[in-house]
């Protein structure tokens, strides 16, 4: 009697231990199948895939960009100039530009319009509605130090094309009854190019289009505080205010509500 029950809790125990062992097998066995056939799909790897793997300083650095709390900044750091490359020309980059403009229909489909043409939203033009990314990427520069003689040549061919997100914003912002300003820092010279490159990717009514004059020597952030200050001054109401750039979108007279579009490649003061 002593033997057999010394053996028999060792039997269990072994047992037991078998039988753990081989359900743990069984859960590593099926982990590896789901993974193999359900894999992670990284939206924003789609370019660079090995430069982004380790990217969590740049990607620091983007939302310190976007939230405004870098400034100033000139170029886009070294280490992170493949991911933000990646970045711009990933899904990422479209998926974001989809969240700013359906939280801005969100917003603007609850107003209450006066139906008196003087509510209005304004647009920035360059990587707001239209898209620069084709100039960067024929540059293959992703660090976004302009040239400015390659990129005066790339806005004579008026070939931007049309942000997705943002043109389907346009188009239902002018159903709910908004009038459409596009105030851009590209200058005069450029206004007969600019018209046909907004009419030839969908943009094809507004209320105002204003380009900044040829010899205006001001910052971005006192040129368009300007002109929405001439823009209230003249009874309309700016409903909302959508831009990339930080400088789009403070200063005064700057609306009821502002809007960020994503660009972590260049910054205009």
């Amino acid at each position: 009697m002593t033997y057999l029950t010394t053996q028999k809790p060792h039997n269990v125990t072994t047992t037991l231990a078998i039988q753990n062992m081989g359900f743990l097998c069984l859960i590593l066995v099926v982990t590896i199948t789901t993974s193999l056939a359900f894999p992670i799909n990284h939206q924003n790897y789609l370019v660079l895939p090995h430069s982004l793997q380790g990217s969590g300083a740049c990607l620091s650095w983007r939302v310190g960009v976007e939230a405004n709390n870098i400034r100033a900044w000139t170029q886009v750091p070294t280490k992170c100039v493949d991911y933000i490359g990646s970045y711009m020309t990933g899904s990422q980059y479209r998926q974001d530009c989809n969240l700013v403009c359906n939280e801005a229909y969100n917003y603007a489909k609850r107003l209450n319009l006066t139906n008196d043409g003087k509510d209005v939203w304004v647009f920035d033009v360059d990587d707001t509605i239209l898209s620069n990314i084709p100039y960067f990427s024929a540059e293959n520069n992703w660090q976004g130090v302009i040239n400015t003689t390659s990129f005066a040549e790339w806005a004579e061919k008026g070939e931007a094309p049309a942000i997705p997100a943002a043109l389907k914003l346009y188009k239902k912002l002018i159903k709910l009854g908004f009038k459409i300003v596009f105030l851009t820092g590209m200058y005069e010279q450029y206004t007969d190019i600019r018209i046909e490159n907004l009419k030839a990717t969908g943009y094809t009514e507004w209320e105002k289009l204003i380009l900044r004059g040829d010899n205006d020597e001001a910052s971005a952030v006192e040129y368009k505080s300007s002109i929405r200050k001439e823009l209230e001054e003249g009874g309309y109401r700016i409903r909302g205010n959508m831009g990339d750039q930080w400088s789009d979108l403070v200063g005064t007279n700057t609306g009821d509500r502002t809007f960020k579009m994503p660009n972590p490649l260049y910054y205009v003061p």
